[in-house]
């Protein structure tokens, strides 16, 4: 069997690897969508199940009012003394001298959970990894903020030892183990142990076109013990511009049953406008940050390196021991919302699916109009991952709005600041009508104006579909779901990548998501009946040339 990056489509950033026994597994991080931390496993490194998502109430995780790429950055999941550990960040500011964030503790004997209560460990940093050494004892490894404007604010990795007793950290004992190679801003510090060495993985560079995962060594977790590796960056996409992974970098690092190892990253795969530079820019990654995972072996000093070299490889030699594992063949998605709760493909912003949103069951969706899909306290919205460039969204929604403050329809959303949408709504002059309408940069534009579509008086639902085509996509509807009319706007998809927000806004680490919504921030709350909801994917007919 072969591995054929990415292992996991679409928007699942900064994996965390482990195994326990012959099943892998790896945590993602979710930002602000909810429910929080991301899981999957598998026995082959293949084909991956997801499992359900492990911080799934409010005790768990609150991100209400987090702003956009807040939340969850780059859980860590372990295994030791017959349980899970699973240690999350919630950062609840993104841009400018501060990352105020706090750093949780939970833990369950079944990856399934229940997961118990969380404790706090502390703020220092984030992108916090918990250490279980050969001794027993525990250590918390994790980036360390500096907020002042003379100090560089990746303040190099921080050590703290772990209480297993008292389930707290030990302040005192916290100590410098590395500042950093050369690409500077140190983060996603992974610790293990082999051979005599403690071996530190750390990302650094930031998480764009410039992202590298570092290596050093020490025989001690002493402060400024470690070395970096001769040979680094061990994994690195900034001087491979034409490979088909880009961004490859944070991750982890497991070791199979027979004893061969592999490196889970986050990585991206971006496109490019017609007539434009691979090189600068090197693209626009709307999918967001994917998982791959690289084939890694040790050199006669005892240092890793990535097997194919340090660009990766798209396609990876399974472990000779694979347990072949199955799982969908695709991610189409067919919800006609017969059950009474909520697919667990589906995702909310910042808090989980409640009677304030609306409800589900009986073959409908009735979501309940709160705020815009610029709120990020009280929003009525359900969305899914992009997990290909190539696909159509489409649902049927019931919807009779009391006026033109009252929406509901199909949206494209990357964040707050960044979406678009085809609604139902309705026009003093027109009556019921279809639009259409972008947020680009928090600048919003009403397509169709005085040229809205009538919905006719004697139809009850309308139909709406959505139509990717990697650089571009746009909207139609139907009046009976067989004859579908385009709606002459063209967008451009560049609008809701990593690469675009990134220009104008310092949280920028999510992906595309296509969805359902309902609007009514005159808080009358006018309900939308959605029917059904289909997401298939098409062919990349790009594809099979890229390597």
């Amino acid at each position: 069997m072969q591995i054929s990056n990415p292992v996991l489509k679409g928007f699942y950033a900064d994996p965390s690897f482990v195994r326990v026994d012959d099943t892998y597994y790896i945590a993602n991080s979710t930002f602000e969508w909810f429910p929080g931390v991301q899981l999957h496993e598998s026995k082959d490194l293949v084909h991956w199940n997801a499992l359900p998502a492990a911080l799934s109430t409010t005790t768990l995780l609150d991100m209400r009012g987090n702003d956009a790429s807040g939340g969850i950055w780059a859980p860590d999941l372990s295994y030791a003394d017959g349980k899970f550990w699973l240690v999350y960040t919630d950062v609840k500011v993104v841009n400018g001298s501060f990352k105020d964030c706090i750093n949780y503790l939970t833990t369950a004997t079944d990856i399934r959970g229940p997961w118990t209560d969380p404790i706090v460990l502390n703020g220092v940093g984030f992108d916090s990894s918990l250490f279980h050494d050969v001794d027993g004892r525990k250590y918390l490894v994790q980036q360390t903020w500096d907020h002042r404007e003379y100090r560089h604010q990746f303040n190099g990795i921080t050590c703290t030892e772990f209480n297993t007793s008292t389930m707290k950290l030990r302040p005192e004992t916290a100590r410098t183990l590395w500042r950093g190679d050369y690409v500077k801003l140190p983060e996603g510090p992974h610790l293990y142990r082999k051979d005599g060495f403690y071996y530190l993985f750390v990302a650094e560079g930031g998480t764009t076109y410039s992202h590298h995962e570092v290596v050093a060594r020490s025989t001690s977790l002493d402060p400024e013990s470690f070395e970096g590796a001769p040979q680094n960056p061990f994994l690195t996409n900034f001087d491979t511009p034409r490979t088909y992974l880009q961004k490859q970098g944070h991750g982890a690092l497991i070791d199979t049953p027979s004893g061969e190892w592999y490196y889970a990253s986050l990585c991206a795969r971006p496109f490019h406008e017609e007539n434009e530079s691979e090189v600068d820019p090197r693209g626009w990654c709307t999918l967001g940050r994917e998982t791959s995972i690289q084939k890694v072996e040790w050199d006669e000093s005892g240092w890793p390196f990535v097997v194919g070299g340090h660009g990766g490889t798209r396609y990876v030699q399974a472990p000779s021991d694979a347990v072949e594992t199955v799982a969908p063949a695709n991610n189409d998605q067919h919800d006609t919302f017969d059950s009474n709760n909520l697919s667990p493909v589906w995702n909310t912003l910042r808090v989980p699916f409640d009677s304030k949103m609306g409800f589900v069951g009986n073959g409908e969706l009735v979501l309940k109009g709160q705020g815009s899909l610029s709120n990020k306290f009280d929003l009525s919205l359900v969305a899914r991952r992009w997990q290909s460039f190539y696909f159509t969204a489409q649902t049927k929604v019931n919807f009779t709005p009391r006026d033109y403050q009252s929406m509901a329809g199909l949206t494209n959303y990357y964040n707050d600041q960044h979406w678009s949408w085809v609604f139902v709504t309705r026009d003093e002059k027109l009556g019921r009508v279809i639009e259409v309408a972008q947020n680009d940069r928090n600048n919003y534009t009403t397509f169709l104006r005085d040229n809205a579509i009538p919905v006719p008086n004697d139809v009850e639902s309308v139909w709406l579909r959505s139509t990717v085509r990697k650089q571009t996509y746009g909207y139609e509807y139907s009046f009976d779901g067989k004859n579908w009319n385009e709606i002459p706007v063209t967008l451009e998809s560049k609008i809701l990548s990593d690469d675009y927000v990134n220009q104008s806004w310092g949280g920028f680490f999510t992906g595309a998501f296509v969805g359902l919504a309902a609007v009514d921030y005159s808080r009358y709350g006018d309900e939308a009946h959605f029917g059904f909801f289909d997401y298939v994917e098409t062919e990349d007919p790009e594809d099979g040339l890229l390597q």
